[in-house]
């Protein structure tokens, strides 16, 4: 049992929350009048947090080196020695195969798909050792989410809507992304890692991560327009915002000490709060 909850932990699977609500919402929004299929929905999931869990544990695998250096991760489980290498890759293998096997029981595209996921997931640990961009690279890779959930259900990219949904989620995932990177200012700098806080400094990336969430808002909104959208919608969107507005206000250049409430509780409520109305967008 502790072992499993080690594995658990090394891929930081509550944080599913992120992603999996919002290829949810993707998979909602793909269907005109009522809802997925519930066998479409749970493979979906399986697909979700299996390709997350094999995207995680990559992460960890290749920055082992570098997370044994950073105060910050060096008692994570590679670095600390409670999980060896092998188990870590045997993990990382065994998610690989239920991604794979969760895509055989979708439409055959998100099949052709996978591997330019799962290439896109090993590349990321990589991104922040050459550009400032490993943000929206990150960013790119858990909005594809929403893709992939319409994909599940329709079998085609057959429409604009689940791109800018897509679009939204990556501008917030890498809004967030720049504020928990500013933790890692002085780390990243001395050890030539790249990121927009150790490139522009802490006050710019402030700066950039308010338009990057500025832009996600704006996303919403033309979204809005695109799904005919009800009073419930905008409620979500008035949500999203004051949500993001209160994630800006809690991160300041001098105090980074509300981080982990605007990293993990907000955005937490950000992504479960957006599924919450996508579901009562459908049902009244």
């Amino acid at each position: 049992m502790k072992t499993i909850t080690n594995f658990l932990n090394l891929v930081k699977f509550e944080h599913s929350v992120f992603a999996l609500p919002f290829a949810l919402s993707g998979a909602i929004l793909a269907v005109k009048n009522g809802f997925p299929e519930i066998t479409t929905i749970l493979w979906i999931v399986l697909a979700m947090v299996s390709g997350r869990s094999l995207a995680m544990s990559l992460n960890r695998i290749i920055d082992k080196d570098i997370d044994s250096k950073n105060p910050r991760t060096k008692l994570r489980e590679l670095p600390k020695g409670i999980l060896t290498l092998n188990q870590a890759i045997l993990f990382s293998i065994i998610s690989l195969s239920v991604f794979i096997y969760s895509a055989l029981q979708l439409p055959r595209i998100c099949l052709y798909l996978l591997p330019i996921a799962a290439v896109w997931f090993y590349v990321y640990p990589f991104t922040k050792r050459f550009t400032f961009l490993s943000h929206l690279w990150l960013g790119i890779a858990i909005g594809a989410s929403v893709i992939a959930g319409w994909i599940a259900v329709t079998g085609s990219i057959n429409s604009i809507i689940p791109f800018i949904l897509s679009c939204a989620v990556t501008f917030w995932v890498a809004g967030f992304d720049v504020l928990y990177a500013c933790q890692d200012y002085e780390f990243d700098k001395k050890n030539d890692l790249h990121s927009i806080p150790s490139k522009f400094g802490i006050k710019n990336a402030l700066l950039i991560s308010r338009v990057f969430h500025l832009t996600t808002v704006t996303l919403l909104i033309i979204l809005g327009y695109f799904i005919e959208s009800s009073f419930i919608y905008w409620m979500s969107v008035i949500f999203v915002a004051s949500m993001l507005t209160y994630e800006q206000n809690l991160v300041k250049e001098n105090d980074l000490s509300k981080l982990d409430l605007a990293f993990f509780t907000l955005n937490g409520w950000v992504s479960m709060g957006f599924l919450g109305f996508m579901v009562m967008e459908k049902v009244f």
